[in-house]
């Protein structure tokens, strides 16, 4: 089986019937069994895809689509086919940051063809899940497309909660003092904006579901589609408040850090008032000649030093009282 073939299967009233070895194989029992054909594919190429393409009669700008990736999370069909694109994630603990990818299925009557860039979402598990209940799976292909939404947005929980953990992390180093956090709180600015981009289209996608505008979806599914809508509304709702969040963490990071500047700027200008004492007594007495000051005082030089010091003390005193020091 070529590497693009993820796993090729026929299923006729829920059960797998039939696994071809190649495409080819894929068309015959599908045609002749007049069950679901679900065939996975891994980042295939134009040339590779041609063959399903030209089989399913697949349109050509949704086929440059899932070449080609990198679009956003949508609905279309073309005539008697859907095309859905669905963009997953996934929360990498180590680099804690989010990796997204994207999955293109394309539905139509007696068959599924999903198409994959990226490590998630993990379609073998789900159809495995899907053949260990048959009973949802005899629905057919609107079936099939439930089960990758739904654990697509399940996915979308883990990487939510590390969102929500790295912006408890932020929070601390802001209030800690660390002026060094504004790059760490953009970055994950970003990637917030990035999952709104990949979660928010989703309302929409599951309203054309659901108001059956798109395909033809029977009442079962619909109410399993009605639950994955109500994660979505979650997830989305979520991430709009980490965004306002960020913006205030951001607004008090900056708040904090003019108010450490404020302070050093304090110390700087009191430290300066201190010195500059000393240096207009020394400047008044520097013509020190015949014990001068004031012309032939024996204690002049020790009287000038004491006074030095006398107004430095004061203006210490009184920038420490202050808090500028």
């Amino acid at each position: 089986m070529p590497a693009m073939i993820v796993d090729n299967a026929i299923y006729v009233d829920g059960l797998r019937t039939a696994e071809p070895g190649s495409l080819e194989e894929a068309y015959e029992a599908c045609r002749s069994q007049r069950g679901v054909a679900w065939i996975g594919l891994y980042k295939p190429t134009e040339e590779e895809f041609e063959s399903v393409a030209g089989e399913f009669e697949l349109h050509p700008l949704a086929v440059e689509d899932a070449t080609e990736a990198h679009q956003r999370p949508k609905l279309e069909r073309y005539g008697g086919t859907l095309f859905v694109v669905l963009k997953p994630a996934r929360y990498l603990d180590d680099a804690e940051r989010v990796e997204f990818g994207e999955i293109h299925i394309f539905v139509g009557e007696g068959f599924v063809i999903t198409v994959r860039h990226g490590e998630a979402p993990d379609v073998g598990e789900v159809r495995r899940g899907l053949e260990a209940n048959p009973d949802l799976l005899k629905h057919g292909p609107e079936a099939i497309l439930h089960a990758i939404m739904d654990r697509v947005v399940d996915d979308y929980g883990p990487v939510v909660d590390g969102l929500e953990n790295d912006i408890q992390e932020i929070e601390s180093e802001v209030f800690g003092g660390n002026a060094n956090v504004s790059r760490r709180i953009y970055e994950l600015s970003r990637e917030v904006i990035q999952f709104q981009r990949a979660a928010q289209p989703l309302r929409e996608v599951l309203n054309d579901l659901l108001r059956g505008e798109a395909i033809e979806v029977d009442d079962e599914v619909r109410r399993y589609l009605r639950d994955v809508q109500d994660h979505v509304f979650q997830v989305t709702e979520r991430l709009a408040s980490f965004r306002e969040l960020l913006q205030n963490i951001l607004s008090v990071n900056l708040t904090m850090v003019s108010l450490s500047q404020n302070e050093q700027v304090k110390k700087i200008s009191a430290w300066a008032a201190i010195l500059f004492a000393p240096t207009l007594v020394g400047t008044v007495y520097g013509m020190n000649f015949d014990h001068m000051p004031e012309l032939h005082w024996l204690l002049g030089y020790p009287f000038a030093l004491a006074l030095m010091a006398l107004i430095s003390a004061v203006l210490y005193l009184s920038f420490k009282r202050r808090g500028w020091m």
